[in-house]
Formats: C-alpha cells, structure tokens, sequence
C-alpha cells in the first residue's frame, strides 16, 4: 500500500500538471469504485470543474475544485493515478479516465480494485472516517516528540501496532514503521510504554528521517506503486530492513528476521534491535 512518501511523491508530481486544468469528461470504466455519492452524480459533479489545489492528509489525495466540493482519493493496496498527455494508454488496469479540456488525462487504474474515491463539499469530509479520524502526520507541527512520547506512555499493546495505527500518526505504514524501529534499535513487539525517554526520542526522530528519505527518493517501488508521472521510486535501494529477510545487516552482518506482529509482515534485525 502506499505509504505518506509515495501519495506526497504523487501529490507532487501531479500538482503543477493538473491544477488549473478543467475536467471535460469522466469515463467510467468500474462505477464501484465510487464510494459517495452514486458513480452517476460523482460523474456529473466532477465534470467540467477545474482543479485548483492538489493537497494530501495522510494516505489520502485531495483535489480542490473551483467550488465548494473536493474529490477524495486513497489508492489502497494498488492503486495507482497519474497525468500523461497520451490518452491512449496501454494499461489494461486502468478504471477511471478524468479527461482534461486540454486534451490531457488522468488516469486512475487498480489491479486489485481496492481504491476509493469521493467528491463531497469540504465541509463534508467527516463523511470519509478514516480521513476525519488521522492523527499527526511525520514532519509537521503537530506531531512534536513530547505528543509522541505521551502516546507512548499511556499504551501498553506492541510499539509496532501502535505505529500503524492512523488514528495515533497518519500516514505511516508497514514498510516505514520497520525502517523506523530499526533505526531506533527497538524490537517490534515492545511494550510501547516500556520504553525509555531516550529511546522514545530515538524513535521520534527515526520516524521523521524514513518518511523524509522516502520522500527524497520519490517512494518505495516493489511492484504497483508509481508517481504521477508513472515513474518508479527509488527508496527500495535503501532500505534497511523492509524486503530484506535472510539478508545480512547492513550495519552488523546478522541475516535480517521475519516474523508477523499483529497480523503484519515484519523484518528487524536480531542484532541491532535488542
């Protein structure tokens, strides 16, 4: 699924394609997708409205029309969307077409047709629950260590359940939450409150260095994922844990683990995360 750097690497490879341009028509191609309203007003309230801002909550896409309504998009596990001037697109997995007056389009395919999109007023956003419900994202304001560390403290099931949880941080994932807890040198089933205040912070700070190293290098490609401009990303090359299973350590040597922890594939090292 992708994970707070791959929809901000797509946020930003769209943005400066896609704002300004008038939607002249939308071709549906798998109506279910829509989640609110039904695919036949979805369809009518998106055409011929131009987009004017491309902003991002957590794993979600918002576009900003030029009235008062806002299309939501979250992209599941396969989800892909992306802008070519090239409206013949050999993509079989393609699902919704948002054609552009200017000839342009965007298009939305899904192999596993887990996606949802929404088009609503902005003052209809606690219609999408997941949305209303994100806690603070990396790297911004509101997620300071001292947020953090209270989080930790009040929490006694596994650090690495608590990481994924949206509600508490919005936007991370499996493959950052493994990074950042090998980063910090914390095993994956921890107590979260049986940590320490110095590695809390460690942690903290691991948190806000994967996502930003996600970003950097335009997201983590295994399979589906792409930007919008449907390049690949590079971080895979720099993982440390993630994908890695009965590889060595790059810091020790060690043949990195495997195991599953609530319910999630998760990779660490039996060294470095003691």
């Amino acid at each position: 699924m992708p994970e707070m750097p791959e929809v901000e690497t797509i946020r930003r490879t769209l943005a400066d394609k896609v704002v300004g341009n008038k939607i002249a028509n939308v071709e549906m191609l798998l109506p279910r997708l829509i989640k609110w309203p039904s695919a036949h007003e979805f369809q009518a309230l998106v055409t011929n409205r131009t987009i004017k801002s491309l902003e991002r909550r957590g794993k979600y896409l918002l576009f900003y029309f030029d009235s008062d309504l806002v299309m939501v998009v979250h992209l599941r596990m396969t989800g892909r969307i992306y802008y070519s001037s090239v409206v013949e697109q050999d993509d079989r997995f393609i699902r919704i077409i948002f054609s552009f007056d200017n000839g342009a389009a965007l298009f939305y395919a899904d192999s596993r047709t887990l996606g949802t999109l929404y088009v609503m007023p902005t003052n209809e956003l606690w219609r999408i629950n997941g949305l209303a419900k994100l806690g603070p994202e990396p790297m911004s304001p509101e997620f300071t260590l001292e947020y953090f560390q209270q989080i930790l403290a009040k929490r006694k099931g596994k650090i690495k359940s608590l990481l994924l949880n949206q509600q508490i941080i919005g936007g991370l994932g499996n493959i950052y939450v493994d990074e950042s807890l090998f980063l910090a040198g914390v095993r994956p089933e921890r107590n979260a409150a049986s940590l320490a205040a110095e590695e809390s912070n460690r942690l903290y700070q691991a948190i806000n260095k994967v996502i930003e190293q996600g970003i950097n290098y335009g997201g983590t490609t295994f399979r589906d994922y792409r930007d919008g401009e449907g390049k690949r990303g590079e971080n895979q090359y720099h993982l440390n844990v993630y994908g890695r299973e009965n590889q060595p350590c790059k810091t020790c040597g060690t043949l990195i683990a495997k195991t599953e922890v609530g319910g999630r594939g998760t990779h660490y090292c039996p060294h470095c995360q003691q």
